[in-house]
């Protein structure tokens, strides 16, 4: 979106000129929600189940409460470890430690979390956050790759987790596409304030995301040289285009797999409200979309 403009492209095409768009790097799911509350930023894209924590405790405050304008990638977080014993989460123990973008909150947290109650049981569902550490996705990979931290797992999405499978001696614990099936990883969202304010600003992004995600479809080599420029961590092309073309990671606008999220953090008390079903949090410019 952002190196081809597409945004501008957008609100140039409904009225709203070209508009000045800033697109800011920011790690942890818990950091994201506390910029968009203060206001930091407009919109944000981030883990699913982080997004759905921040809905449930914003439900009824006008001010605070929030939206999602769409999926932009559905595909599988990998629990990788460099510890040989570690095959299952039944052999992490308390001398490991699991690194995660932000505790409790994040995608990756919330992941292990839903992993560890199909392992153990719904009311086990916490049962390794005490080993959890919060870590940027480049720090994480550091730490995982130097063996010299008191990081033995990590919880990541791709190309992360791809950087520390290729490395000797670190292994898969578990991909949740294999537990959960294809759900959205990433998704956007804004608050509902801001939309009301900006109804032509977030349908030209609702818009602008769709011809992104469609974009990255059809153009893959492409997807891929724009990644590598704009990424802090640098890959070699032909690892973020093999990446791209992994079956288990597809890029849409679909929300998939939110009620998975939102029944399990119901169930266990993350969430004390729940969505009758996906469409309660997304646009309704989404709404005739195969969600779910």
């Amino acid at each position: 979106m952002e190196a081809k403009g597409l945004l501008q492209k957008q609100t140039t095409a409904t009225g709203l000129g070209d508009i000045k768009v800033e697109f800011l790097l920011v790690d942890g799911g818990n950091h994201i929600n506390d910029a968009v509350l203060a206001g930091t930023i407009d919109i944000a894209s981030t883990g699913t189940g982080g997004f759905l924590t921040l809905w449930a405790k914003a439900k009824g405050n006008p001010k605070l409460e929030v939206i999602g304008l769409g999926g932009s990638a559905s595909g599988g977080m990998t629990m990788t470890s460099r510890n040989p014993a570690m095959k299952s989460l039944r052999d992490v123990t308390e001398k490991d430690r699991i690194a995660v973008p932000g505790i409790k909150t994040s995608l990756g947290a919330i992941i292990l979390q839903m992993a560890v109650a199909k392992e153990f049981g719904d009311k086990e569902y916490a049962r390794l956050d005490h080993l959890t550490i919060s870590l940027p996705y480049p720090d994480a990979v550091a730490a995982m790759l130097s063996s010299k931290t008191e990081i033995t797992a990590h919880v990541a999405s791709a190309p992360f987790s791809y950087m520390e499978l290729d490395h000797p001696g670190i292994h898969k614990v578990f991909n949740s596409v294999e537990l959960f099936g294809h759900v959205t990883t990433i998704m956007a969202f804004t608050t509902e304030q801001f939309r009301a304010a900006n109804p032509k600003l977030t349908a030209s992004f609702v818009a602008a995301l769709k011809e992104a995600v469609e974009f990255i479809a059809a153009n893959k080599t492409e997807a891929a040289q724009i990644y590598v420029r704009a990424a802090r961590v640098k890959s070699p092309e032909g690892e973020i285009l093999r990446i791209i073309n992994d079956p288990d990671l597809r890029f849409t606008l679909v929300p998939e797999g939110v009620m998975i999220y939102a029944n399990f953090m119901h169930r266990v008390g993350l969430l004390k409200v729940k969505p009758a079903t996906w469409k309660d949090v997304f646009v309704s410019e989404l709404h005739g979309l195969p969600g779910n």
